[in-house]
């Protein structure tokens, strides 16, 4: 590969700009001059020579002119503070943001070198993968104006340059490397900066892999005047036999740079001479009929290899992506690849869902997050946009002005990407605080956050985060009995999570239901010993009054839920009288009564002996519904909620067949089916969502029934619970998922 060098010359640096803009770039230029000529940047490199290869880069790119100034201006505030505090008087506010969003990003130099942190193996490998994703979305969110991402890709690709140039081999040049390759090629490749992006492969490549690179180097350069003289040739003849057929297309070839040969001899198992895409051109024609007459000229001058011949036209790939492809063999005996697509066809590759970058990093496989795709699509769509009108038109300013205001206005992504004081990234929904931060962390961080720090200054907890932040947990020691969160919390205010303000209600939940278990406990206590029956066994007086543990009948008195009247009748007579039952009830029921329990239901009926219950399937009763039973002709006592309309009505019909009934133990095993209504704003994932609450809360869904209308959703789920308890549990966190606006049991 051929080195660059980074002492660009004036008029490279000006290239493509009016002549206003010009002077400004110079002024710049003459203003951080005396502050770099001796000094030199962490990379050891003359500062001064830095910038400048920074600003050629951005000019080979037709940046504007406040991208060149602010590439010039970046490393002032390291080198020169005093002078960096004059930026925005001297070059404009403009220009001071993105000094400022060039500085934010510089930090993801430290974040990626934390990718080490996970170790080796195959877990360690798909974490690594995971945290550089999040790198790669965290530098595009940062950046509120994507001319900072342009800027970084060419502070990059310049520091490379210089490292090749002076020849280093050291462990710097290779972090970097390792750096680039993960983050910032695969950046270039997403938004389609293509000259940048093979540049940037290819300078890591010589350092990671300095063997392999010479060895393929040394292969190109000595095929490369025959390659490129058989290209040209191959070109011409291929325009000639269009031009006589009568076909407009445009004919290029395509270039193979090093770490792609590398890669395809690697993946393939392949010799160099095996390749088949070393030689290659595109072939650009205006509709789908000139595809096929130029596949079959191109066949008719040069041999095919037919099982390298792809239809993905007639056929596509599963994202839409379409194209001729086709291997021919040409005189001296080797193939040449030729791709032959249409304008639309070219379009979509290069900036639809089919995008090149997926094919490169996934192997074409499924993908999710598409909007965020199609906002990258919808960047690189424009950068190439801006490439094309500057060439014509870079001295008209409403053009160069709309192009500019339009990147600036590129966000995407509706997250934010904050670090914290170890460099990991943490993803957290907008608007997010301290407080989701902390239990983004670890539950039990947020429950013992107290405060926190933001780039090292104290915050409140309801600060809003910004991207790129490092944020700072101050928490109590472990086990403290302060420890725990406020209910403040709950509000919008301190917590813009779902997830955190669910973490925070189980909290307050389990230390109401501690609070409830220890009145319970306390009133069951004091009934014992007013009866006289303190070393009465807790846990058979439980059993006894149809609960599973001794723990859910002290919840239940201490819910008010069991009265205590039950207990003391247990505690004198042995037996369990319900409350609702009447003394005259009582009387005409004989003393040796017995208690029978339904077979599946956990349905104790009073003065009845076998006497075979089952759920009314019209309400669905569920521990620990009032119930009451109905003597049914021939199938047992039908046990109905006690405000269900159909008993109502049966009861006013037959009111001897009523008979009273109370919750038994049905086991802990025992299930009883409800119905759940929500409504919500249809979108996509709602099932999911809504499902992965019930996988979450151990209830097992028996039946669904989904609707949507005019973007609303209702939905209808037959689920099994142990207890209304637990769906009521279910039923809070689901009104917690995003669009619900009604959830109920019917």
């Amino acid at each position: 590969m051929v080195s660059i060098s980074v002492a660009m010359s004036e008029s490279q640096l000006l290239e493509g700009l009016s002549e206003a803009d010009k002077d400004r770039l110079i002024t710049a230029l003459e203003f951080v001059t005396p502050f770099y000529q001796a000094r030199t940047i962490i990379t050891e490199q003359n500062a001064l020579l830095f910038v400048r290869g920074v600003v050629s880069t951005l000019a080979m790119l037709r940046a504007d002119v406040d991208s060149r100034i602010a590439a010039l201006l970046f490393e002032l505030p390291d080198l020169h503070p005093e002078a960096a505090k004059k930026i925005e008087t001297l070059f404009g506010k403009e220009v001071d943001e993105l000094v400022t969003g060039i500085r934010r990003l510089m930090k993801l130099r430290e974040a990626a070198l934390t990718q080490h942190e996970f170790g080796s193996g195959k877990d360690a490998a798909e974490k690594t993968a995971a945290q550089m994703e999040t790198l790669r979305k965290m530098v595009l969110a940062m950046a509120n104006d994507m001319r900072v991402v342009l800027i970084r890709l060419a502070s990059r690709v310049t520091t490379l340059r210089y490292f090749a140039e002076c020849k280093r081999e050291d462990g710097a040049a290779q972090q970097y490397a390792s750096e680039t390759m993960d983050l910032y090629a695969p950046l270039a490749n997403r938004l389609g900066v293509w000259q940048l992006k093979w540049e940037l492969e290819d300078l890591s490549f010589r350092f990671l892999e300095p063997a392999q690179y010479k060895r393929i180097a040394k292969m190109l350069e000595e095929k490369r005047v025959e390659r490129e003289s058989f290209v040209v040739n191959a070109i011409a003849r291929l325009n000639s036999e269009l031009k006589l057929a009568g076909v407009r297309a445009e004919v290029s070839g395509r270039p193979k740079h090093i770490f792609s040969i590398w890669k395809k001899m690697k993946g393939k198992s392949v010799n160099f001479d095996e390749l088949y895409d070393v030689r290659a051109f595109r072939v650009i024609v205006d509709d789908i009929k000139d595809c096929y007459t130029v596949l079959g000229i191109v066949h008719n001058a040069w041999a095919p290899i037919p099982k390298e011949f792809d239809d993905y036209i007639s056929r596509p790939k599963s994202n839409g992506y379409k194209s001729l492809h086709t291997v021919v063999v040409v005189e001296d005996g080797r193939p040449l690849e030729v791709q032959i697509r249409t304008k639309e066809m070219h379009q979509f590759a290069e900036y639809g869902v089919a995008a090149h970058w997926r094919y490169k990093e996934t192997g074409g496989s499924n993908f999710t997050a598409q909007e965020y795709d199609e906002k990258i699509a919808w960047l690189r769509q424009l950068l190439a946009w801006k490439t094309d009108v500057t060439d014509v038109v870079v001295e008209q300013e409403d053009v160069q002005r709309e192009w500019v205001e339009k990147l600036k206005s590129a966000t995407l992504d509706d997250r934010i990407y904050v670090l914290t004081p170890q460099a990991r990234v943490i993803e957290l929904p907008n608007n997010a605080t301290p407080v989701d931060f902390a239990y983004q962390l670890h539950t039990d961080v947020g429950h013992r956050c107290r405060g926190a720090r933001v780039d090292n200054v104290m915050v409140p907890l309801n600060t809003r985060l910004k991207n790129g932040q490092t944020v700072e947990i101050i928490t109590l020691k472990v086990g403290s009995a302060q420890a725990g969160p406020s209910r403040d919390w709950l509000s919008p205010e301190y917590s813009a999570s779902t997830r955190t303000r669910t973490k925070i209600r189980a909290w307050f939940n389990a230390i109401d239901q501690q609070e409830t278990l220890a009145n319970g406990r306390a009133l069951i206590e004091k009934t014992l010993q007013r009866e006289g029956k303190t070393a009465v066994n807790l846990e058979e007086l439980a059993r006894k009054l149809g609960f599973a543990a001794v723990d859910e009948f002290f919840l239940s008195v201490g819910k008010d839920e069991f009265s205590l009247r039950q207990v003391e009748t247990v505690l004198r007579d042995n037996v369990v009288v319900p409350e609702e039952l009447s003394e005259q009830a009582i009387t005409n029921k004989s003393r040796a009564s017995s208690v029978t329990q339904g077979a599946k239901s956990g349905v104790l009926v009073v003065g009845t002996d076998g006497l075979m219950t089952q759920l009314a399937r019209c309400c669905k009763p569920a521990p620990p519904d009032d119930i009451v039973g109905f003597v049914t002709r021939g199938k047992g006592v039908s046990i109905h909620r006690l405000n269900c309309k159909n008993f109502g009505e049966m009861r006013n019909r037959a009111p001897e067949r009523v008979i009273q009934t109370t919750w038994g133990d049905g086991g802990k095993d025992t299930v009883y089916p409800v119905d759940i209504y929500v409504m919500a704003q249809d979108r996509q994932g709602l099932l999911r969502d809504i499902s992965e609450i019930f996988s979450r809360e151990k209830i097992n869904v028996i039946g669904v029934n989904t609707q949507s209308a005019k973007s609303q959703a209702r939905m209808s789920f037959t689920v099994e619970i142990s207890g209304t308890t637990q769906l009521q549990k279910a039923l809070n966190v689901i009104r917690e998922v995003g669009g619900v606006q009604e959830v109920r049991r019917q």
